[in-house]
C-alpha cells in the first residue's frame, strides 16, 4: 500500500505526474470514442473548462507553469504495448474485442491534439480544438489535472505530519462510509470518481479499500489504468456529449427532435446486453420517455444523472410498465451527487422494482470536506464540455436548470423543440 502522505510530502510532478497513462481515463469515453470514429469521424469540435463554482480562483490557486507542463505532459502519451494489449484482448462487458482493429490502430498513433490556455481574471481559459475523436479524450484528464493542482496548491503548504493525519482522517472518513454500505442485500456500486478526484492515488486507495471493504457488492471501476492495473471490471457506457454533439448538428427543428434518438440507433448496432443503457436527461427526462421509439424499451436500463432520483427512477418503472416490460429485469444507476444516505436511501425504495446500481463519484474519491481550514479542499464543480461542433453551439437542458448551458438563445429553442416546462432548480454541489 503506498503511503501517500509521503508521496505527497517528498512529490515532484516528474515523477508523480497527474495523468499517467492515455488510458487514465473513463471507460465510457472510449467507448464514445470509438462510435465516434465510426460514425462522426470529420466532424469538428471545441471543448471549454467551465468553472461553476465561481468561488473557486482556479487562476490564483494554480500557476500556470505547473498546468501547462501537466497538459505537455499529457500531450506526450501514447498507449503502451501493455495497454494495446490489454484494450484489445480483454474482455468487457462479457465481450472480447470490444474494440476494433481499425480503432485500436487509429488509438495506438495518436498524440491529444493542442490546447489553447488563457488566464481571465481569477479563472483560466482552457479549450481543445479538433476532430471531435481527439477532442473528447481530453475532457477527463483536464479536469483531473485542474482538480489535483488545486488539491496541490492546499498540500504544499502542509509539513509532513499535518499530511499524516489529513490522510488518515480522510482514510477513516472513508471507511466509515464503507462500513454504513457493509451487508446491505443486493447492492451494487462502482467507482466513478475519476474526473473531479483528489489524486490519482487517492483514488487508486478508495478502489482498493472499497474491493476489501464491499467486496462483491464492489462491481468496478470506471478508470481504464486502475482497473487494469488491479484485475478488476472496467464500467462506462455513455454520456451527454453524444446527444449534444448530434443535437448541434441537426439542419432543423425536426432533425433536432430525433437526435437525442439517433444517437443510440447507432449505438444499438455496435452494443449489447448492459452497454444498452438510456441516458435520458439531455433534453429532460420526461420528454425524452414520451417520445421514444418502442424499440428503446428493450434496453437493458436506464441512467439517472441529474434532477430527483427518485422522480427519475418513478418515471423509468411507469414507461417500461407502459410499453409492456418488466421493470424488476430493469437495470437503473443512479449516479449524481451519490453520497452514503442517499446511496442507502435509494436502494431501500428501488431495491425489489429494478435492479438498482450506484456510480459513485467525486464524494468518493474527494471527499476532504471539513478536513482543513476554510474548507480549502471541499470539492467543487469543474466540468469540460463540448461547447461547439461544425461552428455551431452544443446546448443541454438535463432534468436540473442549473446544469443547463449554451447560449440563452439556443436554450429557449431547445425547451420549445423538447417541450421543457418548468424544472425545479437543484443546488449543484460537484
Amino acid at each position: 500500500m503506498v503511503d501517500i502522505a509521503t508521496r505527497v510530502y517528498n512529490h515532484k510532478w516528474k515523477i508523480d505526474p497527474i495523468v499517467r497513462s492515455l488510458i487514465d481515463t473513463d471507460f465510457y469515453k472510449l467507448l464514445m470514442c470509438q462510435s465516434i470514429f465510426r460514425n462522426r469521424p470529420d466532424t469538428r469540435v471545441t471543448f471549454s473548462l467551465i468553472n461553476r463554482s465561481t468561488h473557486v480562483p482556479l487562476a490564483e490557486l494554480v500557476d500556470e507553469g505547473e498546468l501547462r507542463e501537466q497538459l505537455d505532459h499529457i500531450r506526450s502519451l501514447s498507449l503502451s504495448p501493455g495497454e494495446s494489449t490489454w484494450l484489445r484482448g480483454n474482455m468487457f462487458y462479457g465481450k472480447r474485442q470490444m474494440f476494433r482493429p481499425d480503432f485500436m490502430e487509429w488509438f495506438e498513433n495518436l498524440r491529444l491534439p493542442p490546447y489553447h490556455l488563457e488566464r481571465r481574471g481569477d479563472q483560466y481559459h482552457l479549450t481543445f480544438e479538433g476532430t471531435w475523436a481527439e477532442v473528447t479524450l481530453w475532457e477527463i484528464p483536464a479536469l483531473a489535472v485542474l482538480m489535483e493542482l488545486r488539491s496541490r496548491a492546499v498540500l504544499n503548504r502542509m509539513d509532513r505530519f499535518e499530511l499524516q493525519v489529513l490522510y488518515a482522517r480522510a482514510m477513516t472518513k472513508l471507511w466509515e462510509k464503507v462500513e454504513r454500505l457493509r451487508g446491505i442485500e443486493g447492492l451494487n456500486i462502482a467507482d466513478f470518481g475519476t474526473r473531479r478526484r483528489h489524486s490519482f492515488l487517492w483514488q487508486d486507495w478508495c478502489v482498493q479499500a472499497l474491493r476489501e471493504g464491499l467486496g462483491a457488492a464492489f462491481v468496478g471501476t470506471s478508470n481504464c489504468k486502475i482497473a487494469k492495473d488491479r484485475e478488476m471490471e472496467a464500467i462506462g457506457t455513455n454520456a451527454h456529449e453524444l446527444p449534444m454533439i448530434y443535437a448541434a448538428l441537426a439542419g432543423s427543428d425536426a432533425e433536432l427532435a430525433r437526435a437525442p434518438y439517433d444517437v443510440l440507433s447507432d449505438w444499438h448496432e455496435e452494443h449489447d446486453g448492459n452497454l444498452r443503457v438510456i441516458l435520458p436527461d439531455t433534453y429532460g427526462t420526461k420528454e425524452f420517455l414520451d417520445k421514444a421509439p418502442d424499440w428503446l424499451a428493450s434496453w437493458t436500463g436506464i441512467r439517472v444523472d441529474s434532477g430527483d432520483p427518485v422522480k427519475g427512477a418513478e418515471l423509468a418503472i411507469e414507461w417500461w410498465k407502459s410499453r409492456g416490460e418488466d421493470p424488476r429485469k430493469k437495470l437503473v444507476i443512479f449516479s449524481d451527487g451519490l453520497e452514503v444516505d442517499n446511496i442507502i436511501a435509494l436502494h431501500r425504495r428501488f431495491a425489489h422494482r429494478v435492479r438498482p446500481s450506484f456510480g459513485w463519484g467525486t464524494l468518493l474519491t474527494n471527499d476532504f470536506r471539513s478536513l482543513v481550514p476554510d474548507d480549502a479542499l471541499a470539492p467543487f464543480s469543474l466540468v469540460c464540455k463540448a461547447v461547439s461542433a461544425d461552428g455551431h453551439p452544443t446546448v443541454k437542458l438535463s432534468d436540473n436548470p442549473e446544469k443547463a448551458m449554451g447560449p440563452q438563445d439556443e436554450i429557449a429553442r431547445y425547451k420549445r423543440v423538447f417541450g421543457i416546462g418548468e424544472q425545479e432548480r437543484i443546488p449543484v454541489t460537484v
